[in-house]
């Protein structure tokens, strides 16, 4: 079956393939980028501790 795609088959299938794992590697670091910068960012490490005192008194809703 694969014998049957040619050479433009075949070329068209590995770059479908290449662009997939381009675009899972881009989401991956991307993802990551942005969870760092939201952690270690001023208003990040606020929301952190603001959301750590109140499960410290037991109420969510301050």
């Amino acid at each position: 079956m694969i014998s049957n795609i040619g050479a433009g088959g075949l070329a068209l299938f590995l770059n479908i393939i290449l662009l997939i794992v381009g675009l899972l590697i881009m989401y991956l670091v991307i993802s990551k980028a942005i969870k760092d910068g939201i952690n270690k960012s001023v208003v990040g490490e606020f929301i952190e501790k603001k959301y750590k005192n109140s499960q410290d008194n037991g109420d969510l809703n301050k």
